[in-house]
Protein backbone atom coordinates (compact mmCIF):
# COMPACT_ATOMS: atom_id res chain seq x y z
CA UNK A 1 0.00 0.00 0.00
CA UNK A 2 1.10 3.25 -1.00
CA UNK A 3 1.92 4.99 2.47
CA UNK A 4 0.05 8.43 0.47
CA UNK A 5 -3.92 6.77 0.82
CA UNK A 6 -3.56 6.99 4.22
CA UNK A 7 -3.88 10.55 3.99
CA UNK A 8 -7.19 10.08 2.23
CA UNK A 9 -8.39 7.64 4.61
CA UNK A 10 -7.02 9.99 7.71
CA UNK A 11 -11.00 11.63 9.33
CA UNK A 12 -8.39 15.03 9.90
CA UNK A 13 -8.17 15.68 6.27
CA UNK A 14 -10.08 18.93 5.56
CA UNK A 15 -11.81 17.33 2.78
CA UNK A 16 -15.39 17.62 5.00
CA UNK A 17 -15.95 14.61 6.05
CA UNK A 18 -16.38 14.68 9.71
CA UNK A 19 -19.46 16.61 8.38
CA UNK A 20 -21.02 13.57 7.30
CA UNK A 21 -22.41 10.46 9.37
CA UNK A 22 -22.98 8.04 6.65
CA UNK A 23 -26.42 7.69 8.05
CA UNK A 24 -25.96 7.28 11.86
CA UNK A 25 -27.33 9.88 13.00
CA UNK A 26 -30.80 9.31 11.73
CA UNK A 27 -30.35 5.40 12.66
CA UNK A 28 -29.77 6.39 15.98
CA UNK A 29 -32.96 9.21 16.34
CA UNK A 30 -34.97 5.93 15.11
CA UNK A 31 -33.54 4.18 17.56
CA UNK A 32 -32.02 1.46 15.08
CA UNK A 33 -28.45 2.15 16.34
CA UNK A 34 -28.28 2.59 20.33
CA UNK A 35 -24.97 0.36 21.19
CA UNK A 36 -22.09 -1.09 19.73
CA UNK A 37 -23.94 -4.54 18.45
CA UNK A 38 -26.25 -2.77 16.61
CA UNK A 39 -23.65 -0.32 15.30
CA UNK A 40 -21.79 -3.40 14.18
CA UNK A 41 -25.14 -4.77 12.22
CA UNK A 42 -25.15 -1.38 10.72
CA UNK A 43 -21.70 -0.50 9.57
CA UNK A 44 -21.30 -4.15 7.69
CA UNK A 45 -24.41 -4.05 5.71
CA UNK A 46 -23.35 -0.60 5.01
CA UNK A 47 -19.64 -1.96 4.30
CA UNK A 48 -21.16 -4.26 1.68
CA UNK A 49 -23.55 -2.66 -0.47
CA UNK A 50 -22.91 1.11 -0.25
CA UNK A 51 -19.24 0.56 0.43
CA UNK A 52 -18.70 -1.96 -2.01
CA UNK A 53 -19.85 0.09 -4.59
CA UNK A 54 -18.00 2.87 -3.64
CA UNK A 55 -15.34 0.66 -3.67
CA UNK A 56 -15.22 -0.66 -6.86
CA UNK A 57 -16.23 3.35 -8.45
CA UNK A 58 -12.84 4.20 -6.47
CA UNK A 59 -11.05 1.97 -8.03
CA UNK A 60 -12.25 2.33 -11.31
CA UNK A 61 -11.70 5.72 -11.39
CA UNK A 62 -7.93 5.48 -10.40
CA UNK A 63 -7.40 2.98 -13.22
CA UNK A 64 -8.86 5.30 -15.71
CA UNK A 65 -6.81 8.00 -14.34
CA UNK A 66 -4.14 6.10 -14.66
CA UNK A 67 -4.06 5.61 -18.55
CA UNK A 68 -1.70 7.47 -20.64
CA UNK A 69 -3.92 7.68 -23.64
CA UNK A 70 -7.40 7.80 -22.18
CA UNK A 71 -10.31 6.79 -25.13
CA UNK A 72 -12.30 10.73 -26.13
CA UNK A 73 -15.52 8.02 -24.65
CA UNK A 74 -16.09 7.02 -22.28
CA UNK A 75 -15.05 10.02 -20.37
CA UNK A 76 -15.17 11.25 -16.45
CA UNK A 77 -19.23 12.31 -17.11
CA UNK A 78 -19.58 8.99 -18.04
CA UNK A 79 -18.22 7.41 -15.01
CA UNK A 80 -20.05 9.81 -12.87
CA UNK A 81 -23.05 8.67 -14.35
CA UNK A 82 -22.77 5.51 -13.40
CA UNK A 83 -21.95 6.42 -10.16
CA UNK A 84 -25.46 8.29 -10.10
CA UNK A 85 -27.20 5.69 -11.00
CA UNK A 86 -25.70 3.38 -8.29
CA UNK A 87 -26.64 6.23 -5.78
CA UNK A 88 -30.80 5.91 -5.71
CA UNK A 89 -31.51 8.56 -2.89
CA UNK A 90 -31.00 12.50 -3.82
CA UNK A 91 -29.64 13.57 -0.25
CA UNK A 92 -27.26 10.71 -1.35
CA UNK A 93 -26.61 12.11 -4.06
CA UNK A 94 -26.05 15.29 -3.00
CA UNK A 95 -23.79 14.20 -0.34
CA UNK A 96 -21.76 12.60 -2.23
CA UNK A 97 -20.82 15.51 -4.52
CA UNK A 98 -20.44 17.62 -1.49
CA UNK A 99 -17.80 15.39 -0.17
CA UNK A 100 -16.39 14.70 -3.73
CA UNK A 101 -15.90 18.56 -4.59
CA UNK A 102 -14.00 19.09 -0.94
CA UNK A 103 -11.64 16.41 -1.48
CA UNK A 104 -11.00 17.44 -4.77
CA UNK A 105 -10.19 20.87 -4.14
CA UNK A 106 -8.10 19.47 -1.50
CA UNK A 107 -6.05 17.01 -3.73
CA UNK A 108 -5.28 19.87 -6.20
CA UNK A 109 -3.24 21.52 -3.48
CA UNK A 110 -1.83 18.21 -1.78
CA UNK A 111 -1.11 16.25 -5.51
CA UNK A 112 -1.15 19.12 -8.56
CA UNK A 113 -1.68 16.48 -11.29
CA UNK A 114 -3.20 17.05 -14.84
CA UNK A 115 -5.43 14.63 -14.06
CA UNK A 116 -7.32 16.31 -11.06
CA UNK A 117 -7.49 19.52 -13.31
CA UNK A 118 -9.21 17.24 -16.49
CA UNK A 119 -11.38 15.56 -13.61
CA UNK A 120 -12.40 19.31 -12.41
CA UNK A 121 -13.34 20.59 -15.48
CA UNK A 122 -15.31 17.68 -16.81
CA UNK A 123 -17.53 17.39 -13.08
CA UNK A 124 -16.82 20.11 -11.33
CA UNK A 125 -18.86 18.67 -8.34
CA UNK A 126 -17.87 14.52 -9.11
CA UNK A 127 -19.25 12.09 -6.89
CA UNK A 128 -16.76 11.19 -4.14
CA UNK A 129 -15.70 7.72 -4.87
CA UNK A 130 -14.71 9.41 -8.29
CA UNK A 131 -12.49 12.20 -6.45
CA UNK A 132 -10.93 9.56 -4.23
CA UNK A 133 -10.39 7.31 -7.24
CA UNK A 134 -8.39 9.81 -8.86
CA UNK A 135 -6.41 11.24 -5.98
CA UNK A 136 -5.55 8.23 -5.11
CA UNK A 137 -3.93 8.02 -8.68
CA UNK A 138 -2.66 11.52 -8.25
CA UNK A 139 -0.48 10.64 -5.09
CA UNK A 140 0.58 7.22 -6.41
CA UNK A 141 -1.07 5.21 -4.96
CA UNK A 142 -3.25 1.78 -6.89
CA UNK A 143 -6.34 1.20 -7.28
CA UNK A 144 -6.39 -1.95 -4.87
CA UNK A 145 -5.68 1.37 -2.52
CA UNK A 146 -8.41 3.63 -3.87
CA UNK A 147 -10.55 0.70 -3.18
CA UNK A 148 -9.89 -0.12 0.21
CA UNK A 149 -9.85 3.41 1.16
CA UNK A 150 -13.37 3.82 -0.41
CA UNK A 151 -14.12 0.88 1.79
CA UNK A 152 -12.70 1.84 4.83
CA UNK A 153 -14.37 5.64 4.62
CA UNK A 154 -17.96 4.02 3.94
CA UNK A 155 -17.60 2.56 7.54
CA UNK A 156 -15.20 4.34 9.64
CA UNK A 157 -17.02 8.07 9.42
CA UNK A 158 -20.21 6.54 10.49
CA UNK A 159 -18.46 4.94 13.22
CA UNK A 160 -17.03 8.26 14.68
CA UNK A 161 -20.11 9.99 14.59
CA UNK A 162 -21.63 6.64 15.99
CA UNK A 163 -19.33 7.73 19.28
CA UNK A 164 -19.60 11.40 19.06
CA UNK A 165 -23.64 10.67 18.93
CA UNK A 166 -23.93 7.78 21.75
CA UNK A 167 -21.09 8.56 24.28
CA UNK A 168 -19.57 4.68 23.04
CA UNK A 169 -16.04 3.51 24.41
CA UNK A 170 -14.28 4.45 21.59
CA UNK A 171 -11.97 1.67 21.90
CA UNK A 172 -14.62 -0.77 21.37
CA UNK A 173 -15.76 1.29 18.44
CA UNK A 174 -12.17 0.65 17.00
CA UNK A 175 -11.97 -3.19 17.82
CA UNK A 176 -14.90 -2.63 15.96
CA UNK A 177 -13.25 -1.31 13.01
CA UNK A 178 -10.37 -4.08 13.27
CA UNK A 179 -12.73 -6.91 12.82
CA UNK A 180 -14.69 -5.28 9.92
CA UNK A 181 -11.57 -4.26 8.20
CA UNK A 182 -11.24 -8.08 7.37
CA UNK A 183 -13.85 -7.96 5.41
CA UNK A 184 -13.02 -4.44 3.26
CA UNK A 185 -14.00 -5.56 -0.50
CA UNK A 186 -10.79 -5.61 -3.01
CA UNK A 187 -11.30 -4.55 -6.63
CA UNK A 188 -12.84 -7.26 -9.32
CA UNK A 189 -10.18 -6.13 -11.49
CA UNK A 190 -12.71 -5.45 -14.18
CA UNK A 191 -11.91 -1.60 -14.86
CA UNK A 192 -9.47 -1.13 -16.98
CA UNK A 193 -9.80 -3.11 -20.04
CA UNK A 194 -8.00 -2.64 -23.26
CA UNK A 195 -11.04 -1.03 -25.45
CA UNK A 196 -12.77 1.98 -24.95
CA UNK A 197 -15.75 -0.48 -25.36
CA UNK A 198 -14.84 -2.98 -23.56
CA UNK A 199 -14.31 -0.17 -20.43
CA UNK A 200 -17.89 1.26 -20.91
CA UNK A 201 -19.01 -2.37 -20.21
CA UNK A 202 -16.87 -2.68 -17.39
CA UNK A 203 -18.09 0.38 -15.96
CA UNK A 204 -21.78 -0.37 -16.39
CA UNK A 205 -20.79 -4.21 -14.75
CA UNK A 206 -19.47 -2.32 -11.36
CA UNK A 207 -21.36 -3.22 -8.28
CA UNK A 208 -24.82 -1.87 -8.09
CA UNK A 209 -25.86 -3.39 -4.26
CA UNK A 210 -28.83 -1.31 -3.09
CA UNK A 211 -29.42 -0.32 0.35
CA UNK A 212 -32.93 0.98 0.76
CA UNK A 213 -32.53 1.74 4.49
CA UNK A 214 -30.19 3.53 4.00
CA UNK A 215 -31.39 5.72 1.28
CA UNK A 216 -34.70 5.84 3.33
CA UNK A 217 -32.39 7.24 6.20
CA UNK A 218 -30.49 9.32 4.12
CA UNK A 219 -33.75 11.54 2.97
CA UNK A 220 -35.46 11.77 6.73
CA UNK A 221 -32.60 13.37 7.52
CA UNK A 222 -32.56 15.80 4.58
CA UNK A 223 -35.91 16.91 5.87
CA UNK A 224 -35.12 17.00 9.44
CA UNK A 225 -35.15 20.36 11.38
CA UNK A 226 -32.55 19.91 13.90
CA UNK A 227 -29.40 17.68 12.68
CA UNK A 228 -25.99 17.71 13.89
CA UNK A 229 -24.52 15.86 11.02
CA UNK A 230 -24.80 17.27 6.90
CA UNK A 231 -26.05 13.55 6.56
Amino acid sequence: MNPAILLLTDSRLPAGGHAHSGGVEQAVTAGAVHDVPSLEAFLRGRLHTSGAVAAALSAAACAFASRTARPALPTWADLDTEADARTASPAQREASRVQGRLLLRVARRLWPSPVLEELAQAVPSPHHPLALGAAAHAAGASPGDAAMAAAYHAVSGPATAAVRLLGLDPVAVHRLLADLSRELPAPQGRHDPRSPAGLAAAWAALPAHSAPALDLLAERHARAQIRLFVS
